[in-house]
């Protein structure tokens, strides 16, 4: 596992929300205990970490996403909106404080280099265009036009993340487990598996959809 320094990091639960590296999270602070949260990390490195709460089980995830303040205004009435990008992965190795707000004693994750980069390459092409075909079959079915965006990851890591992070659907299931995984390529295969699996319910459906279409 490539786990990397120790520190404590402050942590923000947060109902079945998964936070990837690179990816923009809104939020809105208003409870008492996460205004002391934001004034402190904004008087230090202005990093918290956040981490999938399960309203079902009342557990916290034990992987979560360092959150950088990018922005934050804050109002009259003490509430606040920050912006804030994921960062490094990390694993909670402890709980060293509840109160005010929670803090956790963390391990950072990066991935490991286990695959050669030229599979790597190969793996992020087939992605690619697994994610490009239930675009426009998405687009076909609805009858509206749907593009991904320009400025889409190329760097197989970053691409992963990015399909972790967007895909809704059959992925927002499997989120918390993209995360967890520290290789490159073995996110990748689980993000085709999901990918191609939709890709073929959705070219059914638009044969269907093409088949009984009236003339």
């Amino acid at each position: 596992m490539g786990e990397l320094a120790v520190r404590e990091l402050p942590l923000f639960p947060l109902p079945d929300v998964v936070l990837f590296p690179q990816e923009v999270l809104p939020l809105h602070i208003f409870e008492p205990r996460y205004r002391m949260l934001l004034r402190t990390v904004m008087a230090e490195d202005r990093r918290f970490g956040v981490v999938r709460w399960d309203p079902k089980s009342k557990q916290m995830a034990s992987v979560g996403c360092c959150a950088e303040i990018i922005h934050c205004q804050t109002q009259d009435d003490d509430r606040s909106n920050i912006v804030t990008m994921g960062q490094q992965r990390f694993r909670v190795l402890d709980i060293v404080r509840e109160a005010p707000f929670r803090v956790g004693l963390v391990s950072w994750i990066e991935d490991d280099a286990q695959s050669p980069a030229d599979d790597l390459e190969a793996l992020a092409t087939e992605v690619n265009q697994a994610l490009r075909d239930v675009v426009e079959l998405t687009a076909k079915l609805i009858g509206k036009p749907a593009a991904l965006p320009s400025d889409l990851p190329d760097l197989p890591r970053e691409l992963s993340f990015w399909i972790g992070a967007h895909l809704g659907g059959p992925v927002a299931d499997h989120q918390q487990g993209l995360l967890e995984i520290t290789d490159t390529a073995e996110r990748l295969r689980q993000e085709f598996d999901l990918l191609d699996q939709t890709r073929r319910q959705l070219a059914a459906r638009t044969v269907l959809k093409d088949t009984f279409q009236p003339q």
